[in-house]
């Protein structure tokens, strides 16, 4: 028992040996750590301060530079403008001493101009001293001659031009009567003559205009694509252009049919293209013909500048020149308007050199004397009322406005030029072939038929096509309902029994199309 307890007290001693050991290795450990921790806090703030004294150098170096930057530019700025300033003072100083001796030089000039009018007084005075005494001699010298001859001067005066007109009157009746006789002699030789060579002079061919045009294809197989499915290109292509596509036995081609000359060139050129192409469909047709009709408008004042520079005309106003473009596309009774206007230029243009007039004037007139048919299917009025405004518009001269308006007899002409240009397009329509009439009343009687569907509200486009037979009309869906789609084609087949003559029927088709389209972005 004893030796248990002495055992335990032993543990016991031993134990708080070991805590008591234990507490003071840890204390030591704790102040050796803190020790660590001041040491290295000293360190980081000696670290700290030395960065700080650092940065607050570089800012002051950097504030330093900056400062003697901006005070060197601005050094500068001021020496450029006291140079600038210097030069200005010294533009001034001379531009004073200039004025200074202007101002001598206009005193001068005041001193001589006042005494050249003293001296300008002085002969006046003079004269009128002079003209005083004449007055007196010629007054003193008339009375003695009429003493004389025992006549006023008055009387004598009248009896003196009585005798010199009668004298006069004789004698013009004498050259007049002369010179009657020799014009009618000549008159009628010299004309035939003039006429004569001026149309030897012009070698023009006349081509009747056709209303039909052919397009080749490379195979047969090409007129399925160009039909469609259940024809839906081929009235997509009518449609877009207003020409009739006629596709039938003829080998490896088409044909189309219009009126309307630039139209069917249009849709001529749209065709070709799409076959050329290969992708034929309703979407790519109305790109094509949209874009071939873009270019038709730079080939019209290409053409047009062409035939001016041709003529000798090279100063035409642009929008003279695309007309003039536009009328080899616009027939008269079947003859080609440009080649016509043409003719008519050079005709009257040797004639006024034969005769010695203004060739230019004649010239000029005569290729413009149908300018007006370039837009007379467009705008109200006749090709003569047309043009003259055309021509007063782009700045035409008043002699060729005169000269052009006279060409139908609707207006006396005032100019040889004017006759000249009457005389010339009347040679030019009576060629033997040169126009046709037919074909002309045709053409009216088709334009007419699309002027009148052109009247109806909603209509945005018409088309006479089926040589006639046919007035396809094209109405906007957004004014026009599918019940009053009814009604117009109803309306206006009324409209043309009443108003135009023509054989056979007419079927009138009214076409209404909603579209929606959307794009993806």
């Amino acid at each position: 028992m004893d030796t248990l307890l002495i055992a335990g007290g032993v543990l016991v001693v031993l134990a708080l040996v070991a805590v008591g050991a234990l507490w003071w290795r840890m204390r030591h450990t704790a102040a050796r750590l803190v020790g660590q921790a001041e040491a290295e806090a000293r360190r980081i703030i000696a670290r700290a301060e030395v960065d700080a004294k650092r940065i607050a150098k570089d800012a002051d170096v950097d504030a330093r530079e900056r400062l003697l930057a901006a005070r060197t530019e601005f050094e500068r700025e001021t020496r450029e403008q006291r140079l600038e300033f210097a030069g200005i003072e010294k533009r001034l100083d001379q531009r004073e001493a200039l004025l200074d001796e202007r101002a001598v030089t206009v005193a001068e000039r005041e001193r001589r101009v006042e005494q050249v009018e003293e001296e300008t007084k002085s002969l006046e005075r003079a004269l009128l001293a002079r003209e005083q005494e004449l007055a007196s001699a010629v007054a003193e010298q008339q009375v003695k001659l009429e003493q004389i001859a025992g006549m006023t001067a008055e009387q004598a005066r009248g009896e003196l031009i009585r005798a010199m007109e009668n004298e006069a009157r004789m004698e013009a009746a004498s050259i007049v009567r002369r010179i009657e006789e020799e014009a009618a002699e000549k008159a009628k030789d010299r004309a035939r003559r003039i006429i004569s060579m001026a149309i030897q002079r012009i070698a023009s061919e006349h081509v009747i205009e056709s209303t039909v045009s052919v397009v080749d294809l490379p195979s047969d197989d090409m007129k399925g694509r160009i039909i469609g499915r259940e024809g839906r290109n081929i009235r997509a292509f009518e449609q877009a252009t207003g020409v009739d596509l006629i596709v039938d036995d003829t080998p490896e081609a088409v044909i189309l049919s219009c009126f309307e000359p630039v139209r069917r060139e249009v849709a001529r050129l749209s065709l070709g293209r799409l076959v050329q192409d290969g992708r034929i469909h309703p979407a790519r047709i109305e790109e094509v013909v949209t874009k071939v009709q873009a270019e038709m408008d730079e080939k019209l004042f290409s053409d047009g500048e062409a035939a001016a520079l041709e003529m000798g005309i090279p100063d035409l106003h642009p929008e003279l020149v695309k007309l003039v473009g536009r009328l080899q596309f616009r027939s008269s009774y079947g003859q080609n308007a440009l080649l016509h206007s043409m003719e008519v230029g050079w005709l009257a243009s040797h004639m006024a050199g034969e005769l010695g007039t203004d060739a230019a004037v004649a010239k000029r007139a005569g290729l413009l004397h149908d300018i007006g048919k370039a837009v007379d299917r467009e705008m109200e009025g006749t090709h003569l009322e047309l043009g003259r405004e055309l021509l007063r518009r782009y700045g035409e001269s008043d002699e060729v406005i005169h000269a052009m308006e006279c060409h139908h007899g609707d207006y006396d002409p005032q100019s040889v030029e004017a006759v000249l240009v009457t005389a010339a397009d009347a040679l030019s329509a009576a060629r033997p072939g040169a126009r046709r009439e037919i074909l002309e009343n045709y053409i009216k009687r088709l334009e007419k038929l699309e002027s009148l569907a052109a009247d109806f509200k909603g209509v945005e486009k018409a088309y006479a096509i089926q040589a006639g037979r046919e007035l396809r009309i094209i109405v906007e869906s957004g004014k026009v309902t599918d019940e009053e789609a009814l009604w117009v084609a109803r309306d206006l087949a009324k409209k043309i029994e009443a108003e135009l003559t023509y054989p056979g029927q007419i079927k009138v088709t009214v076409i209404r199309e909603t579209r929606a389209v959307e794009y993806a972005r």
